[in-house]
């Protein structure tokens, strides 16, 4: 608890006294009303101008800000997948708040208990898992995600160096994951090697012929090239 407070503190003052420095004049409490946006929608599709929009800005200075903050690798922007397709694809990449502690800060969530209970539980522990493993992947490994117009979706492609097919990976908060049709169609769609349900258990076991369900500790040491990778993993909290 305590070690959260002084987290919320110390993000805080970096967010709305350093980091203005580093791009455009906006007032601390739009800055605050902005972050707190973003954390309300983890892992959504970027619509800078909705945003602007609500905070009585452009949507370009919202991208000038989306930009910064990215170079400053406080937020990651997952793009889309390009694919050979016939598929309508969805072309906005999804924004991550890439540290879950200051999510649940700036949501006023102080332990785990309340982000339990907390409807952005899903969104977080999905930037929670897209953060780890993109950090544990190989050097020059090509991540996104997918999702077109009808449906058809995969949390996070990853297509590794020296590969010819990517991975795909759904992300599910729960003991008994249960993909989507959407991921199912999507697999039909794309040419994978492997496919993934990411879960928060333990156990891994094959969810059909062609899925596994596998914890994020397992997958990170598939990705890592490790025997064990249980001290790279960062906490959710």
């Amino acid at each position: 608890m305590k070690s959260i407070a002084c987290r919320n503190f110390s993000n805080r003052t970096y967010l709305e006294r350093d980091v203005p420095q580093f791009g455009p004049r906006i007032p601390a409490e739009t800055l605050e009303r902005l972050w707190t946006m973003l954390a309300h929608g983890q892992g959504g599709l970027l619509n800078a101008a909705k945003l602007g929009g609500s905070l009585s800005l452009t949507g370009r200075t919202i991208s000038n800000y989306i930009d910064l903050l990215t170079d400053l690798l406080m937020v990651r922007r997952l793009p889309p997948w390009h694919a050979n397709t016939k598929k309508r694809l969805v072309k906005s990449p999804r924004v991550y708040v890439r540290d879950s502690g200051l999510v649940h800060a700036l949501l006023g969530l102080a332990d785990f208990g309340q982000v339990a209970g907390h409807p952005v539980l899903g969104a977080s522990w999905e930037g929670f898992v897209v953060e780890n493993l993109l950090t544990l992947a190989p050097e020059r490994t090509h991540a996104g995600f997918y999702r077109t117009s009808a449906g058809a979706e995969i949390d996070l492609l990853l297509q590794l160096p020296g590969r010819t097919k990517p991975w795909a990976i759904e992300i599910k908060y729960g003991l008994s994951p249960k993909p989507s049709r959407g991921f199912h169609q999507a697999i039909k769609d794309l040419d994978v090697e492997k496919a993934f349900i990411v879960y928060s258990g333990e156990e891994r076991f094959p969810l059909s012929e062609t899925t596994e369900v596998i914890s994020l500790r397992e997958l990170s040491t598939l990705l890592n090239g490790e025997e064990r990778t249980g001290s790279s993993i960062t906490s959710m909290v």
